[in-house]
């Protein structure tokens, strides 16, 4: 028999009343320029836990081999898994079962007519079979506030850059 999977004992609530920002977890992952010296085209992603410990490869679309993981699949892995999460959480306040809900994330890599530089843009197509329309939505949009991924999408997030010693 295994143990039943322990769910975060996160909170909707706005209970938090500190100043600055305050961290309840944090990783790192250290990734490395590989046999081209460019991590994203010949690069290895690890975990300082060594959870995660893959090789980074161009996709196909931008020049690659696409024989492996490229940033944009890890980034839309973690954009549906924590909009799935707080999809999730608030679903299960409202007594609603979130077994049925999955979250499919498009992440296209192009160019910014701006300026010419880079940007990605994020689609979040939800499935939650069973639920009205009018519910789903209302829990959807509040998700998008709680949703840390859709924060940041929408309001950037604080970086910093420093040079290591």
């Amino acid at each position: 028999m295994t143990d039943p999977i322990q769910l975060p004992a996160l909170s909707t609530e706005k209970d938090f009343t500190g100043d600055e920002f305050s961290p309840i977890y944090t990783t790192t992952v250290t990734v490395d320029g590989g046999a081209a010296s460019h991590g994203r085209a010949s690069g290895r992603a690890c975990s300082s836990d060594g959870a995660l410990d893959l090789d980074l490869r161009m996709p196909a679309e931008l020049g690659g081999s696409g024989q492996g993981t490229n940033p944009e699949q890890l980034f839309a892995a973690g954009f549906a898994a924590c909009f799935h999460g707080a999809l999730g959480l608030l679903a299960r306040q409202e007594a609603l079962d979130p077994a049925a809900i999955s979250v499919l994330a498009t992440v296209a890599f192009g160019r910014n007519p701006e300026d010419g530089g880079y940007l990605l843009h994020v689609d979040l197509v939800v499935r939650w079979p069973g639920v009205p329309r009018e519910t789903a939505t209302s829990l959807m949009e509040r998700a998008d506030g709680l949703c840390p991924y859709a924060r940041m999408a929408w309001r950037g997030t604080p970086t910093t850059i420093t040079l290591a010693p």
